[in-house]
């Protein structure tokens, strides 16, 4: 008396676009359907909070959901699959470190010696330039 009885549950193929939570993702899932009256094709979509107990999908993946038993209160479907994980930059972030590192240091450098040179002027002589210009400022008018 014991025989297997397979469940027809339905499979979708979504986005992940939230992962946050612990063990849930959210997929949207789009699809195409022809408006009843004007024939025009729509493009609808609709979100499913996943299951996802291992935490394997990230955003931005391409996911296989499958139908389930009620896991909490929003959550009735479970991740089968990730078909297609999103794309990584290839660069490696400690070359890209380095390079504002350095970057920043020139430009404190810099920024530091011109300092000295504003410091080093003396005040006399910026005062006596300030003078002249309202007098010849004075003059033109």
């Amino acid at each position: 008396m014991t025989s297997e009885t397979s469940v027809n549950r339905k499979s979708r193929v979504g986005i992940v676009v939230s992962d946050t939570n612990d063990q849930t993702i959210v997929v949207v899932v789009e699809r195409a359907a022809r408006h009843r009256i004007y024939r025009k094709v729509i493009r609808q979509t609709k979100k499913y909070h996943v299951h996802d107990p291992e935490n394997t999908a990230t955003r931005g993946d391409l996911v296989r959901i499958e139908e389930c038993r009620p896991i909490s209160k929003l959550k009735r479907f479970r991740l089968v699959e990730v078909l297609t994980e999103r794309e990584v930059t290839e660069i490696a972030p400690s070359a890209i470190g380095q390079e504002i590192v350095e970057e920043i240091e020139s430009s404190a450098t810099i920024k530091a010696e011109v300092d000295d040179e504003v410091i080093d002027q003396p005040l006399n002589s910026i005062e006596e330039n300030n003078i002249d210009d309202e007098e010849e400022a004075e003059d033109n008018s």
